[in-house]
């Protein structure tokens, strides 16, 4: 595990690594680490009591192997809001920025004890936290987490897009900034989340500078159909990027 954080903390950046799920790490030229929807331990598969949720994927990084500055969990599913990991990320210093539906699980766990560090947000919100310029926009997960959010974080003049978990909505795509140099979707098409060919819709009305999908292979029941999205992206002759857990992408290499 402290191979891939020691990769991490060597990198020049800018740069995104992918933690698998829907888990990603931005790192800014200075060295400033942003995480999204960090997924580290198993925590779902005791909540939801089978199989399916099992964990598949392995775990590459304890959250005490690195430092954050920003944390953001979108909504508070278990996959995106780590009951195990994000208290001690937030305890190690970083600030949390998590939907408003959040709340419960922050003081499940405690975290309210760091109630300088945690900041709820609505779509709408910008927040500037070191090298991060973060919006906040809006997504659809339908009735299980109404108040979920899209991030938008703006690093040493790239823009990248987290969808979040939502469905296809290509009439709220007016509210991404242009251009657009990283998108990140889902391509699960489980639980109201978009599969491989809304997301590569989703990447045709958008034109960024590369896709790259998430949300799949971590747990059975989630599915995700990768060569699907793949092939239909080279159809599009759309740029795309599979990213390998633990892979680093240099945003410098990029035009959006």
């Amino acid at each position: 595990m402290l191979d891939f954080a020691t990769r991490v903390l060597t990198s020049t950046g800018p740069s995104v690594f992918s933690l698998g799920q829907s888990g990603f790490i931005i790192k800014s030229s200075s060295g400033q680490l942003l995480a999204i929807d960090l997924y580290l331990s198993n925590c779902v598969e005791p909540f939801e009591g089978h199989i399916g949720f099992k964990r598949l994927l392995p775990q590459i990084l304890e959250p005490s192997d690195l430092t954050f500055d920003v944390v953001i969990c979108t909504h508070p599913h278990l996959d995106h809001f780590d009951i195990e990991a994000v208290p001690e990320i937030v305890s190690n210093g970083a600030e949390l920025y998590c939907s408003v539906d959040c709340e419960k699980l922050v003081k499940q766990t405690n975290i309210d004890h760091f109630a300088s560090s945690v900041t709820y947000v609505r779509p709408g919100d910008r927040k500037i936290a070191g090298d991060f310029d973060i919006t906040f926009v809006n997504c659809d997960h339908g009735e299980g987490a109404p108040d979920a959010v899209g991030v938008v974080v703006k690093v040493d003049g790239k823009t990248i897009y987290e969808v979040g978990d939502s469905c296809l909505r290509l009439d709220r795509t007016g509210e991404i900034p242009q251009p657009l140099d990283v998108l990140i979707s889902p391509i699960n098409g489980m639980y109201g989340n978009m599969d491989g060919e809304d997301t590569a819709k989703l990447a045709e009305k958008l034109n960024p500078g590369i896709t790259i999908p998430c949300h799949y292979g971590m747990c059975a029941s989630h599915g995700g159909d990768l060569k699907q999205f793949y092939d239909l992206m080279c159809e599009k002759k759309l740029p795309v990027l599979l990213m390998r857990q633990g892979e680093e992408f240099r945003l410098s290499g990029v035009k959006g």
